[in-house]
């Protein structure tokens, strides 16, 4: 697992990965800087047919490695792949502090409040007790600054930069007393996404961990993407049923009421059919948890992008319009979706989860897969074993099990890769390229085998180009 540059001895510092080598969840990480000094980057759920090297997996999310050594956790942003299971951490003995971006310390303890409440404990007193745990361990720490910590009696630097995923996405660069950099990238958002600033290089690294779930792939671009997203709106709106957007709670979520909020100003008081104009449209957000990421996005908007703070100064509200519904209560829920399954009234849904694997989109899929009326859109990547990735393959005319029972797909099922959170080949190679001092070893992470093995040919091909020496190596654990 060695991650230091050749040319030092002592053998310190290395990385050892306990996550996201076999698939793209689990993220863990961690950084050794001597025989009893470490920091974990990420402590992520794994998800789907995932699994760690030691043998945690969805079903099994006990921590599996030594965490003896771990002095310090930081964490890239608060999807639950990369933040699901530190109360697992805690429960295992670690009591260190945890370090995150200013916005990733207003999201996570939404996110782990309701990871506890559905996959640890029911007991309001259990989860209070673990906020207030949490509460005491985070520690905010502003993006650029280079902020210093003690590992054991090692003494360590690190450095947050945007990552343009999700808000409060970060690369996280560590330097140790000697010197030596390792970045690991987390997440990488997509070029010129909505709300939220572009990705923003570090200016060197030794040693660069980076994430490759789009690694052999190339996005559409903005305005291409946003074309496709009209085309099946109108699409859904002809066939006379809802369009349903299976999408995590934060992030995509955000970025498609953004887009959507794009699209009804454009076409405002324009008909959309000969029935229904593009201001009557209405959108569902369908999730409470998604409800209360919004707020807290809106509540940030000082870390939004010049085009997002441009619209609030023109007056418009992108994350809370008016055709915009939000649904709370289950048996409201439950209401909503025989109400849009039944009748022949347009509109969009947008609910969790974004892999179909759970929450309140299984609901709308069991009661609107076999009736061809409804539009089925994904605007994520699904992971290999969950409900949406084999959705996704069968398409219209396959079937899908959910809840142990097998339903027919008889909808149209569309995707837009565009609208991922993770950047393409493109991005993930302008990152490195973005580098003043580039690594000398890249190791690639987080990606299905292929994406892994065409980001490594591209990094390989690209340092060619540039006519310096590199190591690029595909980890299994």
């Amino acid at each position: 697992m060695d991650c230091r540059d050749a040319l030092r001895d002592g053998g310190f510092p290395f990385v050892v990965h306990h996550g996201a080598v076999q698939g793209v969840t689990g993220s863990a990480h961690e950084w050794v800087v001597g025989e009893s000094a470490s920091m974990l980057i990420d402590c992520g759920l794994f998800q789907g047919r995932d699994a760690g090297p030691a043998g945690a997996s969805a079903s099994d999310l006990s921590i599996d490695f030594d965490i003896s050594r771990i002095q310090a956790v930081v964490l890239t942003h608060v999807h639950i792949d990369h933040v699901g299971r530190l109360p697992w951490l805690f429960a295992a003995g670690y009591d260190g502090p945890v370090y995150c971006s200013e916005p990733s310390a207003r999201l996570l303890p939404i996110v782990l409040e309701d990871a506890f409440r559905l996959g640890i404990s029911r007991q309001p007193e259990q989860v209070d007790a673990f906020l207030r745990l949490l509460d005491q361990r985070l520690v905010p720490v502003p993006y650029e600054a280079w902020t210093g910590l003690a590992l054991g009696d090692e003494k360590a630097f690190i450095q947050l930069l945007p990552a343009g995923h999700i808000l409060g996405s970060a690369s996280v660069s560590c330097r140790d007393s000697q010197g030596h950099v390792t970045v690991f990238s987390g997440d990488l958002g997509a070029r010129l996404a909505p709300i939220l600033r572009s990705a923003q290089s570090p200016y060197r690294a030794d040693c660069l961990v980076i994430e490759s779930t789009y690694g052999d792939r190339f996005h559409e671009g903005r305005a291409a993407r946003s074309a496709r997203l009209e085309r099946a709106l109108v699409r859904s709106m002809e066939d006379k049923g809802t369009l349903l957007i299976p999408a995590f709670s934060i992030g995509r979520t955000q970025e498609l009421l953004y887009e959507l909020e794009g699209l009804i100003h454009r076409h405002r008081s324009a008909p959309l059919n000969e029935h229904l104009d593009w201001d009557e449209l209405p959108i569902v957000l369908d999730s409470p948890l998604a409800s209360r990421f919004t707020q807290v996005y809106r509540e940030l908007d000082a870390f939004w992008d010049m085009e997002a703070r441009e619209r609030l100064d023109e007056g418009r509200q992108p994350l809370s319009f008016d055709q915009m519904l939000t649904v709370d209560d289950h048996d409201a829920h439950m209401r909503m979706v025989r109400h849009l399954a039944d009748s022949a009234r347009p509109a969009v849904v947008i609910a969790a989860s974004g892999m179909c694997a759970g929450g309140r989109i299984v609901n709308y899929l069991k009661a609107m897969l076999e009736d061809a009326r409804h539009n089925l859109l994904f605007v994520g990547y699904q992971a290999r074993g969950t409900p949406g990735r084999t959705i996704q393959q069968e398409g219209q005319g396959g079937e899908v099990t959910l809840d142990g029972e097998r339903y027919a797909i008889a909808l149209p099922v569309t995707s837009i890769s565009g609208y991922s959170a993770h950047g393409d080949q493109r991005d993930l190679l302008d990152f490195v390229a973005g580098m003043e001092d580039k690594p000398r070893q890249v190791r690639v992470v987080h990606g299905d085998p292929e994406a892994k093995a065409g980001l490594k040919s591209a990094l390989e091909e690209q340092y060619e180009r540039w006519g310096l020496p590199v190591e690029v190596v595909c980890p299994e654990g």
